[in-house]
């Protein structure tokens, strides 16, 4: 006899990635270097099942470009949280297009959450965690539902709490991958010159990172690079990338 029927209406809910996956994928890639890397993993392992999530801000070109070289197919996610910098935003059309993406995807808030939560849009002014819950987190986890893994730009050398950044990660039971996590300021831009990829607009206004308008301020000489973001209060991630997040985002 042979094996029983599946229903076809089972939804598998097992983890696409275990903790087991990504020390694996440590181990496996110690001492590779990152263009390597992709091409195996995008044209291989995690091919159709992993997407690329960009903030478009002052170093993004460089992991773009290196996907880019791999495969322009791989979905590009873009979180428009309607509070952007209008620069980040056509930096975001003139990237997508001169590296070729031919599959961005902008999410925004959910406008029935901001009605709710946000009326007046000055949530940040007063709850930056409750802003970024509603603004990034919620509509960056709709995003990710169709993928087993994602790609994100975060570099160890951008804060303290990420100077120990590995590789590969598992997030909500996605597997992680932090290809530049071991890239050094300079790196990135010997990358840049290299290529020829064209800067954000407000980085030579003294903003090394780049979030949204209202929660982004210049950087001072000698300040940590992450120095600008929310600046004034107890705050140094968004949310999306806060390791044991809960099931919900905060609003």
């Amino acid at each position: 006899m042979g094996e029983p029927a599946r229903r076809l209406d089972t939804i598998d809910v097992a983890p696409g990635f275990t903790p087991a996956d990504a020390d694996r994928l440590n181990a496996r890639y110690t001492g590779v270097d990152t263009a390597t890397m992709l091409a195996e993993l995008l044209t291989g392992e995690l091919a159709g099942r992993i997407g690329l999530v960009s903030s478009f801000g002052a170093e993004s070109a460089v992991l773009l470009h290196l996907v880019a070289q791999v495969d322009r197919a791989v979905p590009l996610i873009f979180v428009n949280t309607q509070k952007i910098f209008g620069e980040t935003l056509a930096y975001r059309d003139e990237l997508a297009e001169r590296l070729g993406f031919i599959d961005l995807r902008v999410y925004r808030p959910d406008p029935r959450i901001l009605a709710a939560r946000d009326e007046t849009g000055l949530r940040w002014s007063y709850d930056p965690d409750g802003c970024c819950g509603i603004r990034k987190v919620e509509p960056l986890r709709r995003a990710l539902l169709p993928f087993d893994a994602w790609i994100s730009g975060r570099k160890g050398f951008q804060s303290g709490t990420r100077a120990a950044l590995p590789r590969f990660e598992i997030d909500e039971g996605r597997l992680k991958l932090n290809p530049l996590a071991d890239w050094t300021k300079a790196d990135l831009d010997a990358y840049f010159a290299e290529h020829a990829l064209p800067r954000h607009p407000l980085e030579a206004q003294g903003y090394p990172s780049i979030g949204c308008a209202p929660c982004t301020s210049k950087v001072r000489p000698g300040e940590d690079p992450r120095a600008g973001r929310w600046r004034g209060w107890d705050k140094v991630e968004c949310g999306i990338h806060v390791a044991n997040q809960g099931d919900e985002p905060v609003f």
